[in-house]
C-alpha cells in the first residue's frame, strides 16, 4: 500500500478580520477584532448583539450571477475560499480537471440560511409559498458538489459534518486520500454562513459572549458565533517539488477522538486522547511541539477542558509551548473555524510569528498557560498542533511540520 508524504500548498481564506492571506495574516498579527454589530439579521430579541461577520466581501469577484443565484451564502464561501487556495498554489483550471482533485469540506450548519428561507415560506403559507429554487440548494452536499461543478473537479467530493471539529476532519480525511494515491490533488478544510440557528442555539444556551471573546482568561464570558471559510491545497511531496510549488507545511498526521459522555459539555481525557492518536500517528513527541492552536472557544468549560488536556500530554513542559486562540479576533466561525486556523498554523510555520490571544486581562489558575496575551510573538515553529472539538465530544487535532526544517 503506497504511503506518501503531504505537504500544503496553497491557503484560502475569508474571514471577518480578511479576505485571503494577504489580509488575514497582517490582521491577526495585529491582533484586529473582527467582531461588529450584527447586521443580516434582527438581534432585538436577543440578549447579545454581536458576531464575527463577514464584511466587504464581493462575491462577484469570484463567481458569475448564475453561480451565485444557485449556490447559498456557505456553498459560495467555499468555492471563493478554495479559488483563493488554488491561486496562492499557482495550480489553473486545466491542471485540475486533469487530475483526479478531490473536494473535502466541513461544516456545521450547511446551508443554514436556505434552510431558514425554506422555513420560512412554509411558515407563511404552506407548501405553495415554498420558493423551487432554494429546494435544490439546500441538501448539505451542496457545499462540496457546487465547488465540484464551479471548478471541474472529478475526483472524491464530499462534506464531513461533523460540527466545530468538521475542518481538521476534512484536512485529515484529504491527507488520507493522498497518502494513500486515492486522489492526485485535494482541496480540504471547512466553511459556514452566519447561522441564525446557530445563534438562536447559543443564546438560549447562555454560552454566548456580551460583546467580545475572551479565552483563557478568568472572566471570560463565552464565546461568539461568527463566518467564514478555509481551505488549503494538499499534494504529494513529489508533485510539489515537480511542479516548484510554495510548500507552507508538511502534514504529519492528524488523531480523532469521541469523548462518549455529554452533548455539549468537552472532557479534558477526550480531548487528551485525540492530541496523543496524532502525535503517535505522526512520530512526534510532546517535547518536539513549538506551538498549539488552540480550540479555545472562551467558554468556561471548554477552555478549562482544553487546558487539563494539555496539561496532561504535556505535563513537563506545558507552560514552555505557546497557545492561542484566534477566536479572540474572529469569533467562532463553526465548521470553518479548524480550516481556518490551519491557514494560520502554516501561516506562523512559514513566518515565525505566532497570532495573540486577545482581550486577555485576568489570568485563569486553571488555564495557567502560556497563551500568547494580547500581542504577536516571533517564535520559530517546526511543530504546529491545531485542536478542534465539537458538540457530541467529537474531537481533533492536526500534526504540521516545517518544511523543509
Amino acid at each position: 500500500m503506497p504511503d506518501k508524504r503531504v505537504v500544503i500548498t496553497g491557503l484560502g481564506v475569508i474571514s471577518s478580520i480578511g479576505i485571503g492571506r494577504e489580509e488575514f495574516w497582517p490582521a491577526l498579527l495585529e491582533g484586529r477584532s473582527g467582531i461588529s454589530e450584527i447586521s443580516s439579521f434582527d438581534t432585538t430579541q436577543y440578549p447579545v448583539h454581536f458576531g464575527g461577520e463577514v464584511k466587504n466581501f464581493r462575491t462577484e469577484d469570484f463567481l458569475s450571477k448564475r453561480r451565485i443565484a444557485s449556490c447559498g451564502k456557505a456553498s459560495c464561501f467555499g468555492i471563493c475560499a478554495a479559488k483563493l487556495a488554488l491561486k496562492d498554489a499557482g495550480l489553473e483550471r486545466e491542471e485540475l480537471e486533469a487530475k483526479r482533485t478531490a473536494f473535502c469540506i466541513g461544516t456545521t450548519s450547511g446551508e443554514s440560511q436556505i434552510i431558514q428561507g425554506l422555513n420560512y415560506g412554509w411558515v407563511k403559507g404552506g407548501g405553495e409559498a415554498v420558493r423551487p429554487g432554494l429546494i435544490p440548494q439546500s441538501p448539505t452536499n451542496m457545499l462540496s458538489v457546487s465547488a465540484g461543478v464551479a471548478l471541474g473537479l472529478h475526483g472524491p467530493n464530499f462534506v464531513i459534518p461533523n460540527a466545530c471539529a468538521a475542518g481538521n476532519f476534512a484536512i485529515g480525511y484529504g491527507y488520507d486520500l493522498l497518502r494513500l494515491g486515492d486522489t492526485d490533488l485535494a482541496l480540504a478544510g471547512g466553511s459556514d454562513a452566519f447561522s441564525k440557528i446557530a445563534y438562536t442555539g447559543f443564546a438560549r444556551m447562555f454560552a454566548i459572549a456580551p460583546q467580545m471573546c475572551q479565552p483563557f482568561d478568568k472572566n471570560r464570558k463565552g464565546m461568539l458565533v461568527a463566518e467564514g471559510a478555509g481551505l488549503v491545497v494538499l499534494e504529494r511531496l513529489e508533485d510539489a517539488l515537480e511542479r516548484k510549488a510554495p510548500i507552507y507545511a508538511e502534514v504529519l498526521g492528524y488523531g480523532v477522538s469521541c469523548d462518549a459522555r455529554h452533548m455539549t459539555a468537552p472532557f479534558a481525557d477526550g480531548m487528551k486522547e485525540a492530541i496523543e492518536n496524532a502525535l503517535a500517528e505522526s512520530g512526534v513527541s510532546p517535547r518536539e511541539v513549538d506551538y498549539i492552536s488552540a480550540h479555545g472557544t472562551g467558554t468556561a468549560v471548554n477552555d478549562r477542558e482544553e487546558c487539563g488536556a494539555i496539561k496532561k500530554v504535556f505535563p513537563d513542559n506545558y507552560k514552555k509551548i505557546p497557545v492561542s486562540s484566534i477566536k479572540s479576533m474572529l469569533g467562532h466561525t463553526m465548521g470553518a473555524a479548524s480550516g481556518i486556523e490551519t491557514v494560520a498554523c502554516c501561516l506562523a510555520i512559514k513566518n515565525g510569528n505566532l497570532p495573540p490571544t486577545i482581550n486577555y486581562q485576568t489570568p485563569d489558575p486553571e488555564c495557567d498557560i502560556d497563551c500568547v496575551p494580547n500581542v504577536s510573538r516571533r517564535h520559530k515553529v517546526d511543530i504546529a498542533l491545531n485542536n478542534a472539538s465539537a458538540f457530541g465530544g467529537n474531537n481533533s487535532c492536526l500534526v504540521l511540520k516545517r518544511y523543509p526544517v
